[in-house]
């Protein structure tokens, strides 16, 4: 886990308890499926317990994991950018219980509060950098020849 993927770092305190206003409770069991690539992003979640994987679309193949994520974390970065389609899908790998928020009532508060847009826009960009930087890691790792390239 890393920590601009989580909550607790992600967000200051005061927009932390904003964001979590809007909250649900929801849980997924094992092997459940979050969201497919390429489907509408509607919502995001942030896992309370158990861990959710993300895995990206190989022509041919099994879906390749790209990422484990876990307590704190958030899950889904499309909802916040049109069209608003997922680029990875994820599933439920242990029976997960997590925070569930509609994507549209945040963007609603991200627009009437421009320090909390402000915030939020900060934290999902460091998981963007974050999700980009691990899936070059394991890209690399599945695909490329051994020793072919360094990374920094």
């Amino acid at each position: 886990m890393t920590s601009t993927t989580t909550l607790a770092a992600g967000l200051p305190v005061e927009h932390r308890e904003r964001l979590m206003r809007l909250a649900r409770e929801v849980s997924f069991d094992e092997g459940a499926r979050l969201f497919e690539e390429g489907m509408p992003a509607d919502r995001f979640w942030i896992v309370r317990t158990g861990t959710v994987t993300l895995d990206l679309s190989v022509p041919d193949r099994r879906p390749a994991v790209i990422e484990s994520l876990g307590h704190g974390e958030l899950v889904g970065w499309s909802w916040h950018f049109p069209p608003y389609l997922w680029h990875l899908g994820a599933e439920a790998m242990t029976p997960v219980r997590a925070w569930e928020f509609d994507a549209a009532a945040v963007r609603a508060l991200c627009e009437r509060d421009p320090g909390f847009g402000r915030a939020v826009a900060v934290w999902v960009g460091a998981v963007i950098s974050d999700r980009l930087h691990v899936a070059r890691i394991r890209l690399l790792d599945l695909y490329a020849p051994h020793g072919s390239g360094t990374l920094l």
